[in-house]
């Protein structure tokens, strides 16, 4: 999940890798994390988004590369999440990130 946030990371699809049924999967993350898969999924993408956002990547260019898939849905889990949009946060914390110097 964390190499490659844009992929399919369906319930299904994490809990045959992890050769698991779908409800013992449920249930160890939510002992082990105190969330559901897909609250950790969308952390997880959400957090490659602001990575990427902050890399100078585009909103829809974040939403695709993080996973999230459309501008729309990066908005709402920034929203849900960070109480802020896309392009506040980046503004905001862009500007606190040493300047690139080429080498």
């Amino acid at each position: 999940m964390l190499a490659d946030p844009a992929a399919d990371h369906s319930l299904p699809a994490m809990a045959a890798a992890a050769t698991v049924s779908t409800r013992h999967l449920t249930r160890l993350f939510r002992t082990e994390l105190h969330t559901t898969p897909a609250r950790w999924v969308e952390r997880v993408r959400l957090n490659r988004a602001q990575q990427l956002l902050l890399d100078g990547h585009s909103v829809t260019s974040a939403a695709h590369h993080s996973g999230l898939g459309t501008d729309e849905t990066l908005r709402r889990a920034f929203a849900r999440h960070l109480g802020t949009t896309p392009t506040d946060y980046r503004r905001r914390f862009a500007t606190t990130r040493p300047p690139h110097t080429p080498a």
